[in-house]
């Protein structure tokens, strides 16, 4: 069933069709039933109403631009299969080609994801471009929906919230001025190449200079190997030599930009435009390196580090940890609903609050406190970590709700106090279980709203796995 057809071809659908076929008939039946963890997730999604918030970003889309995408362009993967694909993905932790291989194979996995034994398992472009395109906002509608029939159909009552927040790692590599250095002259040598290939008229280019740079990084390594008490000298003026070449190379590239600008005229005005765009925008971040990389030669302070160049997002956070003092990527705060506070107790997660940069608690607790409220939940105890402060958050929670920040004076007996903060420590167990089981340690998608999607089919995926624990 398809909820859109044009001249009888299904350009976009919600529901998938029959999966079984004649071919089914000569399998064991063992072959046919799905494992009990999937059978129980394939009822769950068997919900049209899950889908919803699916159609409704069509819909937006299809209004914003004026084009439905019902009528236009090449027919598409019925949505059920997609939200299906998306949730073996992530409970596998399987990359997109990894993803399409493991259920092409696999009958069970296929009879999961609606595809019949005799239909090709879409490619692994459909599958991740549909991830970018749906974004995060249609994941975490789909995820309130659960919760929300979780409170209608099952008996969870959520009466207790753990917050906390943790480190969503960035799919980056160490970073170091020199390495930033080189990564952006190879990249702007590159983006020169192909837009001077697109723009024949144009007679500046970008000069590859990264063998240059990389002689610079392979000096700098010779020199920390040394450790003498020089070393730090001669490893700063090596960096200041690497950002000066990636300097020139910015300045090669916004003068190149600049000469596509002024040709784009008639018939391929508009790529033209595109790539000078997406030069200038890697020239404006290979300036940010070379300035950095000037600050820090000089002593200054460096706010909002640039740590990627693909990735421009991501930040150094510290949280304290002694295993990792530095982290690089994003803050995700994780609020948990349970229906009570016992050992081992289970809720649904809420989808995460997260900014850029290193936010403090309290400045992703009405975020998350708008997500209580959106699906009306009135929690009677709210627990959190020192992190918090308690005259801001007191004034955030719901009227009525007990708090609890670990480390800090409380009211109340001292078994209530020891109960709060066990229940308090099980969201770091929580946390690492996500991160664990279901992805969450490192986001596979770039920037930060690639990070948002990607942490909220996490979080909804654990949800799906939640739902049969109350069901």
């Amino acid at each position: 069933m398809c909820s859109w057809a044009i001249s009888g071809v299904w350009m976009l659908c919600l529901l998938a069709g029959q999966v079984e076929s004649l071919w089914d008939e000569v399998l064991p039946i063992e072959v046919r039933e799905l494992p009990e963890d999937l059978r129980r997730i394939d009822a769950l999604l068997s919900d049209p109403g899950l889908l919803a918030p699916i159609a409704a970003h069509w819909r937006a889309e299809a209004d914003a631009s004026g084009r439905s995408a019902a009528g236009h362009g090449r027919p598409t993967i019925a949505m059920e299969t997609y939200v299906r694909l998306m949730v073996v993905r992530q409970r596998s932790q399987w990359g997109y080609e990894t993803l399409v291989r493991e259920v092409s194979d696999s009958l069970h996995l296929r009879r999961f994801c609606l595809i019949a034994i005799d239909r090709r398992v879409p490619d692994e472009s459909t599958v991740r471009k549909l991830t970018r395109r749906l974004g995060a906002e249609t994941v975490n509608e789909i995820t309130r929906l659960v919760i929300a029939k979780a409170q209608r159909e099952t008996r969870f009552v959520g009466r207790a919230v753990r917050v906390d927040s943790t480190v969503i790692e960035a799919d980056i590599r160490y970073p170091s001025d020199a390495m930033l250095a080189l990564a952006g002259t190879r990249a702007l040598a590159r983006a020169g190449a192909r837009l001077a290939g697109i723009v024949k008229t144009a007679t500046g280019r970008v000069r590859d200079r990264s063998r240059s740079v990389g002689r610079t990084v392979r000096a700098i390594s010779r020199t920390l190997a040394r450790r003498t008490g020089e070393a730090k000298a001669q490893v700063m003026e090596l960096n200041e030599r690497a950002g000066a070449q990636i300097a020139r190379s910015a300045r090669e590239a916004r003068k190149l930009a600049g000469q596509a600008r002024r040709a784009a005229r008639g018939r391929g005005a508009r790529a033209k435009l595109r790539a000078a765009a997406k030069l200038e925008a890697l020239a404006g971040r290979c300036e940010k390196v070379a300035e950095q990389i000037s600050r820090r030669a000089r002593g200054l302070k460096i706010t909002d580090r640039l740590v990627s160049l693909s990735d421009p997002d991501a930040r150094p956070i510290r949280k304290g940890k002694l295993g990792k003092m530095t982290e690089f990527g994003y803050v995700a705060q994780i609020a948990e609903i349970t229906p009570n506070t016992r050992r081992g107790a289970r809720g649904f997660v809420l989808p995460a609050a997260t900014a850029p940069g290193n936010p403090a608690e309290n400045t992703l607790l009405p975020e998350t406190m708008t997500e209580l409220d959106r699906l009306g939940i009135r929690p009677r105890e709210l627990v959190g970590d020192g992190g918090f402060m308690p005259g801001p958050t007191s004034e955030a929670i719901p009227p009525g709700t007990r708090l609890f920040l670990s480390g800090r004076h409380q009211p109340g007996s001292r078994r209530t106090r020891k109960r709060q903060a066990r229940y308090r420590t099980g969201c770091e167990g929580r946390i690492s279980h996500l991160k664990r089981r279901y992805g969450l340690r490192r986001s596979r998608l770039k920037g930060h709203d690639g990070q948002q999607t990607h942490t909220g089919w996490a979080i909804l995926t654990y949800n799906l796995d939640t739902y049969h624990h109350y069901a």
